[in-house]
């Protein structure tokens, strides 16, 4: 005979074993992710009096997942299902082979309703679909025709915006409409009911199908009948102005000036916007010019002179190929007309971007940065100690301010005493030519030989 308390440990473990679904054992593994086999109700219907769960049925038991739907937004199946219009999180139900779905305050008359269902649907063999679905019928108001498409671009990678949250407000009732971008970024949100609409794209980085407030968007307003928006572009809206980070040293006449956020792709600082002073003396360094990395990189390529082919055949003696003197830097200073030229040569290039995979339409928008280079007119000491001061500089959204940082240059690397002199004895003496250096051992003229 079973105490009471191993009889209830037994019962409930029984519960336990007959709640939990497997796979049947034998037989070959399924690998196959289950398909919809049908919806209920029928699509584009005028439903008045309707009252049920829009259901999707599949033709074998999918899994409920690791978290179950408790009205938060965070269950599994919750973030598969996108009800419009409404703005809280549906009631959605897991029975075996089916997900019911109805709103939470009630399926309202005269609305046009639509219930997507996104991929990502799983077997208990965790075998998960890419089909998606959508349901869409009225309560009362007349059928929809009308439909929003449009392109999402992630503006910080120039790259289309795959999988966005998409949300349609119809002015001036503020009926939200939500919807996704395919995985080209294009998105067709229909059929909607015809009106102005305002549309949001957000790269919903927590897939709670809502737009919160650190997540890259863009809106745009949709205007006529086409129903055709322009371009989205998504970045995080930063109301505080660009912050300087560490900068760092690029060469002893270039440094890097790095920010917290993207800067504006069209924000070209004058070389009086950055302020360099040498400590403890406060001597202020000259600078020469304020770039984006891309334009900086471009400007300094059309500056160095080009090789002739044939200048390794005939090594010809010129005037302008003595080189200079060990020590000294050549100046890389271009002239203001070219230095404008290849400027604008290559934000025209910027715009240009390679097609996506599909095809797609090439983004109309230049890449995001958040880096600035710096050159000097003077060298850097090493191991100098640097403050620099950034004045208008300015984020994607307009945010403009200014900023402080400060910075030490790397010393130059020493070679110590017993590694020069081993150098020195093997005929190697020229480690640090051009940079002399307190720590490099001259080699000694061996002492004559008596006789």
């Amino acid at each position: 005979m079973l105490s009471g308390r191993a009889t209830a440990v037994a019962v409930f473990a029984l519960a336990l074993a007959c709640a939990r679904i497997e796979p049947p054992p034998g037989g070959p593994p399924d690998k196959l992710a289950p398909k919809l086999a049908s919806t209920r109700p029928d699509s584009l219907r005028i439903l008045p009096d309707f009252d049920s769960a829009v259901e999707f049925v599949f033709n074998e038991v999918i899994s409920e997942g690791g978290q179950p739907s408790e009205g938060l937004g965070t269950g599994d199946l919750e973030r598969l299902v996108l009800l419009s219009p409404s703005n809280q999180v549906p009631v959605v139900q897991w029975q075996r082979n089916r997900i019911a779905v109805r709103p939470r305050d009630g399926w309202q008359p005269n609305r046009v309703y639509r219930v997507q269902l996104l991929p990502g649907v799983a077997d208990v063999r965790n075998n998960r679909g890419a089909q998606s679905s959508v349901v869409t019928f009225t309560t009362g108001a007349p059928l929809p025709d009308f439909t929003l498409t449009g392109k999402a671009f992630d503006w910080s990678t120039s790259q289309p915006a795959r999988g966005a949250l998409l949300e349609a407000v119809l002015e001036p009732d503020s009926l939200v409409y939500k919807g996704a971008t395919d995985s080209t970024g294009n998105y067709s949100l229909g059929p909607l009911p015809r009106g102005q609409y305002v549309v949001y794209a957000t790269l919903d980085q927590n897939r709670n199908l809502r737009r919160d407030r650190r997540e890259a968007f863009d809106s745009v307003r949709v205007l006529g009948d086409s129903g055709r928006a322009n371009e989205l572009w998504l970045f995080p809206h930063d109301t505080a102005p660009p912050k300087l980070q560490a900068p760092t040293v690029q060469d002893s006449m270039a440094i890097v000036l790095p920010f917290n956020q993207k800067l504006d792709p069209t924000l070209r600082l004058d070389s009086s916007a950055v302020t360099i002073l040498r400590l403890p003396d406060s001597t202020r360094l000259g600078v020469r010019s304020v770039l984006p990395p891309a334009i900086d990189d471009s400007i300094q390529r059309a500056s160095r002179p080009a090789m002739q082919p044939d200048s390794i055949a005939r090594p010809e003696k010129r005037a302008d190929s003595v080189p200079p003197a060990p020590g000294k830097r050549p100046a890389l200073v271009p002239a203001p007309d070219s230095a404008k030229a290849a400027m604008a040569q290559l934000d025209s290039t910027l715009r240009k971007q390679t097609k996506a995979d599909s095809g797609a339409k090439k983004p109309s928008r230049p890449p995001l940065y958040e880096r600035l280079v710096v050159r000097l007119s003077e060298s850097l000491a090493p191991g100098g100690k640097y403050a620099v001061e950034v004045r208008g500089v300015r984020n994607v959204s307009g945010a403009t301010g200014d900023s402080k940082a400060g910075f030490t240059v790397p010393e130059r690397p020493r070679i110590p005493a017993d590694t020069a002199k081993i150098k020195a004895e093997k005929g190697d003496t020229a480690p640090n030519a051009g940079r002399p250096d307190s720590s490099f051992v001259e080699p000694r003229a061996p002492a004559p030989q008596k006789r």
